[in-house]
Protein backbone atom coordinates (compact mmCIF):
# COMPACT_ATOMS: atom_id res chain seq x y z
CA UNK A 1 0.00 0.00 0.00
CA UNK A 2 1.29 3.27 -0.98
CA UNK A 3 0.54 6.12 1.43
CA UNK A 4 -0.01 9.33 0.27
CA UNK A 5 -0.48 13.03 2.47
CA UNK A 6 -2.70 15.71 1.24
CA UNK A 7 -1.33 18.79 2.36
CA UNK A 8 -4.41 21.69 1.87
CA UNK A 9 -2.80 24.98 2.15
CA UNK A 10 -5.48 27.21 3.27
CA UNK A 11 -6.84 26.86 6.40
CA UNK A 12 -10.29 28.57 5.26
CA UNK A 13 -13.27 26.01 6.00
CA UNK A 14 -14.42 27.36 2.15
CA UNK A 15 -11.45 26.74 0.73
CA UNK A 16 -11.74 25.92 -3.18
CA UNK A 17 -8.38 24.17 -2.92
CA UNK A 18 -9.92 22.20 0.20
CA UNK A 19 -12.78 21.82 -2.00
CA UNK A 20 -10.93 20.11 -4.61
CA UNK A 21 -8.29 18.55 -2.67
CA UNK A 22 -11.52 15.94 -1.59
CA UNK A 23 -12.04 14.35 -4.42
CA UNK A 24 -8.48 12.94 -5.16
CA UNK A 25 -8.67 10.24 -3.36
CA UNK A 26 -11.01 8.55 -5.57
CA UNK A 27 -9.85 9.46 -8.27
CA UNK A 28 -6.41 7.36 -7.24
CA UNK A 29 -5.55 4.25 -8.55
CA UNK A 30 -5.78 0.71 -5.92
CA UNK A 31 -3.12 0.16 -3.68
CA UNK A 32 -3.36 3.78 -2.61
CA UNK A 33 -4.37 5.27 0.99
CA UNK A 34 -5.16 9.11 1.03
CA UNK A 35 -4.66 10.75 4.67
CA UNK A 36 -5.78 14.75 4.94
CA UNK A 37 -2.50 16.03 7.16
CA UNK A 38 -3.68 19.03 9.29
CA UNK A 39 -1.44 22.24 10.40
CA UNK A 40 -4.56 24.56 11.39
CA UNK A 41 -2.96 24.10 15.15
CA UNK A 42 0.32 25.37 14.73
CA UNK A 43 1.38 28.09 16.71
CA UNK A 44 3.58 30.78 14.70
CA UNK A 45 6.95 28.87 14.58
CA UNK A 46 9.49 30.37 17.04
CA UNK A 47 13.22 29.15 17.45
CA UNK A 48 12.65 29.66 21.08
CA UNK A 49 10.35 26.10 20.69
CA UNK A 50 13.32 23.82 19.48
CA UNK A 51 14.42 23.41 22.81
CA UNK A 52 10.90 21.75 24.26
CA UNK A 53 8.91 21.06 20.72
CA UNK A 54 5.47 21.39 21.14
CA UNK A 55 3.22 18.09 21.18
CA UNK A 56 1.06 19.71 18.37
CA UNK A 57 4.11 19.55 16.13
CA UNK A 58 5.70 16.82 16.48
CA UNK A 59 2.41 15.31 15.65
CA UNK A 60 2.74 17.01 12.28
CA UNK A 61 6.40 16.20 11.89
CA UNK A 62 4.86 12.91 12.56
CA UNK A 63 2.30 12.93 10.12
CA UNK A 64 4.59 14.05 7.22
CA UNK A 65 7.16 11.06 7.96
CA UNK A 66 4.26 8.41 8.49
CA UNK A 67 3.94 9.07 4.45
CA UNK A 68 5.55 7.56 1.62
CA UNK A 69 5.05 10.97 -0.27
CA UNK A 70 2.49 14.22 -0.40
CA UNK A 71 0.69 15.95 -2.44
CA UNK A 72 0.22 20.13 -1.69
CA UNK A 73 -3.00 21.27 -2.81
CA UNK A 74 -2.43 25.17 -2.56
CA UNK A 75 -4.18 28.88 -3.15
CA UNK A 76 -2.10 31.75 -3.63
CA UNK A 77 -2.06 34.74 -1.70
CA UNK A 78 -0.68 37.99 -2.47
CA UNK A 79 1.50 36.27 -5.12
CA UNK A 80 3.43 33.62 -2.53
CA UNK A 81 2.68 30.64 -0.70
CA UNK A 82 -0.47 31.47 2.04
CA UNK A 83 1.13 32.52 5.58
CA UNK A 84 -0.24 29.23 7.64
CA UNK A 85 1.33 26.88 4.92
CA UNK A 86 4.52 28.74 5.06
CA UNK A 87 3.93 28.51 9.25
CA UNK A 88 3.59 24.50 8.71
CA UNK A 89 6.56 24.19 5.86
CA UNK A 90 9.03 26.17 9.00
CA UNK A 91 7.40 23.58 11.74
CA UNK A 92 8.59 20.43 9.54
CA UNK A 93 11.62 21.62 9.01
CA UNK A 94 12.86 22.42 12.54
CA UNK A 95 14.81 21.30 14.93
CA UNK A 96 17.24 22.18 12.69
CA UNK A 97 18.69 18.53 11.56
CA UNK A 98 15.04 17.03 11.64
CA UNK A 99 13.66 18.08 8.15
CA UNK A 100 10.63 16.04 7.79
CA UNK A 101 10.23 16.49 3.74
CA UNK A 102 14.11 15.37 3.34
CA UNK A 103 14.03 12.73 0.93
CA UNK A 104 9.96 12.56 0.72
CA UNK A 105 8.53 13.29 -2.93
CA UNK A 106 6.29 16.09 -3.59
CA UNK A 107 3.84 16.47 -6.35
CA UNK A 108 2.14 20.41 -6.09
CA UNK A 109 -1.45 21.49 -7.68
CA UNK A 110 -3.02 25.21 -6.77
CA UNK A 111 -6.82 25.80 -7.67
CA UNK A 112 -7.60 29.63 -8.39
CA UNK A 113 -10.46 31.14 -10.31
CA UNK A 114 -8.00 32.29 -12.42
CA UNK A 115 -6.48 30.63 -15.38
CA UNK A 116 -3.27 30.32 -13.90
CA UNK A 117 -4.09 28.41 -10.73
CA UNK A 118 -1.75 29.68 -7.81
CA UNK A 119 1.54 29.57 -10.10
CA UNK A 120 3.38 32.22 -8.09
CA UNK A 121 2.92 30.16 -5.18
CA UNK A 122 3.77 27.16 -6.51
CA UNK A 123 7.02 28.46 -7.51
CA UNK A 124 7.74 29.51 -4.26
CA UNK A 125 7.13 26.22 -2.87
CA UNK A 126 8.81 24.19 -4.97
CA UNK A 127 12.17 26.29 -4.10
CA UNK A 128 11.65 25.99 -0.34
CA UNK A 129 11.10 21.93 -1.15
CA UNK A 130 13.93 21.69 -2.63
CA UNK A 131 15.62 23.67 0.08
CA UNK A 132 14.69 20.44 1.65
CA UNK A 133 16.05 18.18 -0.56
CA UNK A 134 12.35 17.08 -1.14
CA UNK A 135 12.05 15.64 -4.61
CA UNK A 136 9.09 17.76 -6.46
CA UNK A 137 7.41 16.37 -9.49
CA UNK A 138 8.05 18.37 -12.42
CA UNK A 139 5.18 17.35 -15.04
CA UNK A 140 2.52 17.68 -15.16
CA UNK A 141 2.21 21.05 -13.54
CA UNK A 142 -1.23 21.40 -12.30
CA UNK A 143 -2.46 25.32 -12.60
CA UNK A 144 -5.92 24.28 -11.79
CA UNK A 145 -9.07 27.14 -12.70
CA UNK A 146 -12.06 26.10 -10.74
CA UNK A 147 -15.33 25.76 -12.22
CA UNK A 148 -18.21 25.70 -9.63
CA UNK A 149 -20.54 23.78 -12.35
CA UNK A 150 -18.18 21.18 -12.26
CA UNK A 151 -19.26 19.59 -9.31
CA UNK A 152 -22.20 18.56 -7.58
CA UNK A 153 -23.55 19.77 -4.62
CA UNK A 154 -21.82 17.80 -2.48
CA UNK A 155 -18.72 18.79 -4.11
CA UNK A 156 -18.18 15.89 -5.81
CA UNK A 157 -16.78 16.24 -9.89
CA UNK A 158 -19.13 15.18 -12.26
CA UNK A 159 -17.61 17.15 -14.85
CA UNK A 160 -15.71 14.57 -17.40
CA UNK A 161 -13.08 16.99 -18.79
CA UNK A 162 -12.38 18.04 -15.25
CA UNK A 163 -12.08 14.65 -14.04
CA UNK A 164 -10.20 13.49 -16.50
CA UNK A 165 -7.56 16.68 -15.40
CA UNK A 166 -7.39 15.73 -12.37
CA UNK A 167 -7.06 11.86 -12.62
CA UNK A 168 -3.89 12.35 -14.87
CA UNK A 169 -2.36 14.68 -11.97
CA UNK A 170 -3.19 11.85 -9.33
CA UNK A 171 -2.15 9.27 -11.50
CA UNK A 172 1.21 11.14 -12.10
CA UNK A 173 1.83 12.17 -8.55
CA UNK A 174 1.25 8.23 -7.49
CA UNK A 175 3.73 7.24 -10.23
CA UNK A 176 6.55 9.49 -9.37
CA UNK A 177 5.82 8.60 -5.39
CA UNK A 178 6.28 5.05 -5.88
CA UNK A 179 9.26 5.68 -8.59
CA UNK A 180 10.94 7.58 -5.80
CA UNK A 181 9.73 5.76 -2.27
CA UNK A 182 12.92 5.36 -0.11
CA UNK A 183 13.13 4.32 3.28
CA UNK A 184 13.68 7.91 5.02
CA UNK A 185 16.96 7.91 6.87
CA UNK A 186 15.92 8.67 10.80
CA UNK A 187 16.88 12.46 11.62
Amino acid sequence: MTKIGIIVGSISSTSINRAVAKNLPALAPAGVEFEFLDFSQLPMYSSDYDADYPEVARAWKASIEAQDGIIIVTPEYSRSLPGALKNAMDWSARPWGTNSFSGRPVAIMGVSPSPIGAAAAQQHLRAILGHYDAPTMGQPEMYFQYNPAAYDADGNVVDEATKGVLTTFVDAAVAFVKERTQVPVAA
